[in-house]
């Protein structure tokens, strides 16, 4: 695609992202769209948040699960950017009604890093080594595409669906847990509605880790010591709207919880 082309579908989401009003996928205007487009137009959309005073602090990878990717018909992972806009507290109340459109909850862990990882080459022991803490999370996903009607392409240019996060009450370290065991279980309202573990996740949330490092490797892109990086859902998106609180439990690690307004 031609740079003017990027240009218009940074701007078009990003418009979509501060009105709250989704656009139609762009695949459909651009069905030859590659996936390293999307990747230009999600980088034009996130420069435009840095020039309104946003700063990045870690990066998300999606679609990593078996019942996601079903759920949306996306069938590799993609990963997307982390502001500190974007953070929110373990407990805290997200006004949903006025900053998301099409919101989806979904149960994670999360990598804190203490070093560098350049790819390529990075192994599972690299992403362990590197690792300062891992931490429960909620990811609350959104998607400025109408009705989620999203192909790669759309997901990816829209920075991955990417709307808020929620930290945990705890941070260990990964060496005292077995990330690919360790089970979680969602709730929404008081009432269980999902279990997962950590092997949902590609096998394992260090083999997602360790994709995006290679993954971002391959773009002249590190991920650097300090960062927050998310590394997938474990259970089923799960939609929620003002008034919902929900809580996620995972083995070996704690908890989360947000409530929603």
């Amino acid at each position: 695609m031609k740079q003017e082309q990027i240009d218009q579908y940074s701007r078009a989401l990003f418009s979509a992202l501060r009105s709250q009003s989704a656009i139609d996928p762009l695949t459909q205007s651009e069905p030859d769209m590659t996936i390293e487009d999307a990747y230009e137009i999600s980088l034009g959309l996130m420069n435009l948040r840095i020039a309104e005073g946003e700063k990045v602090i870690g990066k998300k990878i999606g679609v990593t699960s078996k019942a996601v990717q079903n759920m949306l018909n996306v069938h590799q992972p993609d990963f997307g950017y982390l502001t500190d806009q974007m953070v929110y507290a373990n407990g805290e109340t997200l006004p949903v009604s006025t900053q998301m459109i099409a919101p989806r909850a979904e149960g994670e862990i999360a990598f804190v890093l203490k070093r560098d990882l350049a790819g390529p080459g990075i192994t599972n022991a690299a992403v362990i080594a590197a690792t300062e803490c891992v931490m429960p999370c909620f990811e609350i996903v959104d998607s400025r595409i109408r009705d989620w009607k999203i192909a790669i392409q759309d997901t990816v240019a829209d920075n991955a669906s990417c709307g808020f996060f929620v930290l945990g009450d705890r941070a260990v370290s990964p060496r005292l847990v077995d990330l690919s065991t360790c089970g979680m279980v969602v709730e929404k309202n008081g009432q269980i509605i999902s279990t997962g573990a950590g092997a949902a996740a590609l096998g394992s949330p260090l083999n997602c880790v360790a994709w995006l490092a290679n993954t971002l490797g391959r773009y002249g892109m590190t991920l650097k010591a300090g960062e927050v990086i998310l590394s997938g859902s474990l259970v089923p998106l799960e939609p929620v709207s003002a008034g919902d609180y929900m809580r996620v439990d995972i083995g070996g690690i704690g908890s989360a919880s947000v409530r929603f307004a």
